[in-house]
């Protein structure tokens, strides 16, 4: 990750995420990272209608001109790049990978923003709706609305070492000359 926003916010929903995959959408709050809110998003993990907004920050607006919530994710993007954002957010969510992107767009003014893209996944809960959530921010100031953004380049973070609670062994006699250690399976 490029972008101090980007690690900022990687490192909050890290932190909230414990010792699980993924942290539950209720562990984040947004007092720690209302710097950033304007850059954050939510989106609904809903296939049929192209992953719609249901939150999006005031500068992620802002540098599209218009209000995001319940418009297509995908759509913001170039046709040629859309089935690959399609199959980023899948992986985010079905997999509960982090994903980074370099993502492009030209101004209404004709110059070239570069920006980076994070997407980070929910726990998922049985009986509720999957989402996810994400971060846009422009690696530089940029003047003027976006056009359609091109995905320059992407990763998916692998997972962190899985981290276990400490976790006491007790030694138990079960048979004479026989030692059973309790333990992890």
């Amino acid at each position: 990750m490029k972008h101090p926003s980007s690690r900022a916010f990687f490192a909050y929903w890290d932190d909230k995420r414990g010792f699980a995959r993924a942290p539950d959408r209720s562990e984040l709050e947004p007092g720690p990272v209302r710097e950033l809110l304007g850059d954050i998003f939510v989106l609904s993990y809903d296939k049929p209608v192209e992953f719609p907004f249901r939150v999006a920050g005031t500068r992620v607006c802002a540098l599209l001109g218009r209000d995001l919530k319940n418009q297509p994710f995908p759509l913001l993007f170039a046709p040629e790049c859309r089935e690959e954002i399609r199959d980023m957010i899948t992986v985010v969510s079905e997999e509960q990978l982090v994903a980074v992107a370099g993502v492009t767009a030209m101004t209404e003014f004709g110059q070239k923003a570069h920006l980076e893209l994070l997407l980070l996944p929910f726990a998922t809960r049985a009986h509720s709706p999957i989402s996810l959530t994400g971060l846009l921010a422009p690696m530089y100031e940029v003047r003027g609305r976006l056009g359609a953004f091109q995905l320059t380049s992407f990763r998916y973070l692998a997972h962190q070492p899985q981290r276990f609670a400490p976790r006491a062994l007790r030694k138990l006699q079960v048979a004479r000359g026989l030692m059973v250690y309790e333990g992890l399976r």
